[in-house]
Order: C-alpha cells, then structure tokens, then sequence
C-alpha cells in the first residue's frame, strides 16, 4: 500500500456509530476543502475521505483541536479499489503549523550558530606558523 501526505483546508471529522444485524459498525470521515473546479462549485471543493476502523477514534478525536479551514496534514495510504483506482484511507492528521511551545528546528538552528559566532574563541592560530 503507497503512504503520502497532502496539506488542504480542515472541515471536520465525523462519526457515524449504528447496528446493522447485531453487529456494531462505526464509520469515521474528515472532510476537507480543495480548490474549486470552477465550473460545478465556487469557493472549496467539499471532500470527504474514509478513515480504517483501526484508526478511527483517533482520526475522530484530532479533529476536535482544529480551527475551521485551518491548514492540516492529512497522512494517506491508497488501498487497492479497483483497476487503476485507488481508495484514500486518512490514517493521521495534524497542525501544518507548529504546537506552541514546540521548537522549530530551523530557528533553533540559527539561534545556536548566532551564539556560537558571539562568543569569542580564543586565541586564533597566526596564519605564518600554520
């Protein structure tokens, strides 16, 4: 099965729980906003995209921390459906933008070097004698 991510507009999760012949089926979807096609919808494209059963809580509860339309990674794999065709399983999602309190990598990065060209380092070798 093939994984990938897509960065796209946050709708919501939704949980649908019911009873069909004794036996429990829950369905979990998130829905997210793409760009209109222009010609059969203005403003977002509604998409939904199934969620597996194995994930599914999780999928549903991340859901309760997002804004409307704020940007979300939405991780994927494509299961088999058919020829040529592939079904879009959601199996995580989260925040494009970072947690607060959480570091980024890249301002911690320049931070570090801005220190380190700060400080002095002591004695330089004479460049004659090196």
């Amino acid at each position: 099965m093939a994984r990938s991510t897509m960065e796209v507009a946050f709708l919501s999760t939704q949980k649908l729980a019911f009873n069909q012949n004794g036996t429990d089926v829950k369905i979990v979807k998130v829905f997210y906003g793409d760009e209109p096609d222009g010609v059969t919808e203005n403003g977002l494209s509604i998409v939904s995209m199934d969620v597996p059963a194995d994930v599914a809580d999780e999928v549903f509860a991340s859901g309760a921390q997002f804004a409307p339309l704020e940007t979300v990674r939405i991780t994927f794999e494509v299961a088999r459906a058919g020829k040529q065709k592939g079904n879009n399983l959601c199996i995580h999602l989260e925040s494009v933008k970072p947690a607060r309190g959480a570091a980024d990598p890249t301002s911690e990065a320049r931070k570090l070097a801005a220190q380190q060209q700060a400080k002095p380092t002591g004695t330089q070798p004479d460049a004659a004698k090196a």
